[in-house]
């Protein structure tokens, strides 16, 4: 039956048949285009492992939604296919005239067969171009539609990766100063440590401590205490380059981290911080000072970002020793003997 349906269409009917088929295969590029972007700029990233468990139901959810507007294009294109050539065989046969009961069937005329072939091309002209035209809304709705997925998918990224700077930045800031902790510091001095190791750039640390810190936590409360904080660094802040890592280290002690800065531009800025601390007016009305221990490379330790805290923390409590309110280098250390715990 199928054998018999396929040789009964008519040479027009299969024209049209083998133009919609290839309008078919058009209407399917677009979307594998589609694909093809959200495999190249979406589906690579989340090879990383990181990313992955995020934006992976992102790429599924656009992924599968490709994949049905292709299907639902496909089957509209193969219905209207089979409706044309239904539409085309049965003009074919309406306009064919019925030759009278028993009168002979008369041999058309050239003239006549001229006209019909022009009204078939016509009507075969008027039924592709109508074709062609519900194609083009169907792909104009499809492309409408995968443009709105990639605009919510972009929408979402964004504000994911927003969100995790903020986690991110939440993570690494304490919360009475405002200044990094001690775990931002500690990556970012493994980075520099690095960076020494193939370039030679020198890098010091200045850690510091608060001298009577605990007599204005006793005497006046909490409150005053992280009032003493924050103003410690906002000095601290004034007092820096922007290349530089302040943070808090613990309790009244500060770190900080001199990017490209040697053992003498370490010790002018530590001479800077306590002059400017010793002139201080806090909120309190009490006068606070602060104790500093300075390490370098490459002078003191080798290039190890556990040696370098070790030899400046070493240096503070040198400084702690020799009478609070002063700036202590590592040589110094030798010279005091023994560590002594900070006094308050």
């Amino acid at each position: 039956m199928a054998t018999r349906a396929r040789g009964s269409e008519t040479p027009a009917a299969r024209r049209i048949k083998r133009k919609v088929l290839i309008a078919m295969a058009l209407t399917a590029f677009l979307p594998m285009l589609v694909v093809a972007y959200l495999v190249y700029f979406y589906a690579l990233p989340l090879l990383d492992p990181q990313t992955q468990a995020r934006d992976l139901p992102w790429m599924l959810v656009m992924l599968g939604g490709t994949g049905l507007l292709m299907a639902a294009g496909s089957f509209m294109l193969w219905d209207l296919a089979t409706s044309v050539v239904r539409h085309a065989d049965s003009l074919a046969t309406s306009r064919r005239p019925a030759p009278a009961p028993g009168t002979p069937r008369a041999a058309p005329s050239a003239e006549t067969t001229a006209v019909q072939q022009y009204v078939q091309q016509s009507d075969e002209v008027d039924t592709l171009m109508h074709s062609f035209s519900r194609m083009l809304v169907t792909i104009e709705q499809q492309a409408s539609d995968v443009n709105e997925y990639a605009r919510r998918l972009d929408t979402a990224y964004k504000d994911l990766e927003s969100t995790s700077a903020q986690l991110k930045e939440f993570s690494f800031k304490d919360e009475v100063t405002g200044l990094y902790n001690r775990r931002f510091f500690s990556i970012r001095l493994e980075e520099e440590v690095s960076r020494y190791r193939r370039f030679n750039h020198p890098v010091s640390v200045v850690l510091l401590d608060l001298d009577g810190f605990k007599a204005v936590n006793d005497d006046l409360g909490h409150g005053a205490g992280d009032e003493t904080l924050r103003a410690m660094a906002e000095i601290l802040l004034k007092q820096s380059r922007g290349i530089n890592v302040i943070c808090r280290y613990g309790g009244d002690e500060f770190a900080v981290l001199l990017v490209e800065t040697s053992k003498s531009g370490a010790r002018l800025y530590a001479d800077r911080i306590r002059y400017v601390l010793s002139t201080w007016t806090f909120a309190h009305g009490r006068r606070v000072t602060a104790s500093f221990g300075i390490a370098s490379l490459p002078e003191d330790v080798a290039p190890a970002a556990d040696e370098l805290i070790r030899a400046a923390d070493e240096a503070l409590y040198a400084a702690k020793r020799a009478g609070k309110n002063r700036v202590s280098v590592h040589e110094d250390v030798a010279a005091g003997g023994g560590r002594a715990r900070p006094g308050a």
